[in-house]
C-alpha cells in the first residue's frame, strides 16, 4: 500500500490494472469484474481489504471464492462473502 488517497483516480487506476492483469483469463475475470462491479461503493479500509487480497496468489483467491480451500481469518467477512457469490462475472463474448 502506498501513501496515496485510496480514492486517488490514479490509485484507483493501478489497483484496477492490478485487478485485471492477475495471469489467467479466468483470474482476471473472477478479480477483475469483483473490482469493477463493487469498488465504487467501497470505503478506504473495503480498498485497503481488496489490495491486500490481490497480492495473494490467483489460485489460493479463486479457491477461497469458489469454496474449495479454507478462507484465512483476516479474508473472511462481508467482502469475501460477495467474491463468493459470483454473480458480478461478467464474461464479454
Amino acid at each position: 500500500m502506498t501513501d496515496a488517497s485510496p480514492f486517488d483516480p490514479a490509485y484507483l487506476r493501478r489497483i484496477h490494472f492490478r485487478a485485471w492483469h492477475r495471469g489467467t483469463r479466468e483470474a482476471d475475470y473472477m478479480i477483475g469484474c469483483f473490482f469493477d462491479h463493487y469498488h465504487s461503493q467501497w470505503d478506504a479500509a473495503q480498498i485497503a481489504w481488496f489490495e491486500e487480497l490481490i497480492e495473494e496468489d490467483d489460485v489460493e483467491i479463486m479457491a477461497w471464492a469458489l469454496g474449495t480451500l479454507p478462507i484465512p481469518e483476516k479474508y473472511a467477512g462481508p467482502m469475501m462473502d460477495e467474491m463468493r457469490k459470483l454473480d458480478y462475472v461478467v464474461i464479454p463474448r
